[in-house]
């Protein structure tokens, strides 16, 4: 199981128990946009790895 899976399973399990708002509010923190886009600087640009892929759609 990739960690993306991993983390979508684990975000779709809080959503099923209706604690979402709650559970996104506590993982954000004190966090703003310019730290996620910090974040995400430090991934650089790689493919995604097998699995991780988004769907092709045709529309």
């Amino acid at each position: 199981m990739s960690l993306n899976q991993w983390i979508a399973s684990a975000v779709a399990q809080k959503v099923s128990h209706g604690d979402s708002g709650d559970f996104l509010r506590r993982r954000a923190g004190d966090a703003s946009g310019d730290d996620f886009a910090k974040v995400l600087d430090r991934v650089g640009v790689k493919p995604p790895q097998p699995g991780d892929e988004l769907p092709f759609d045709k529309h």
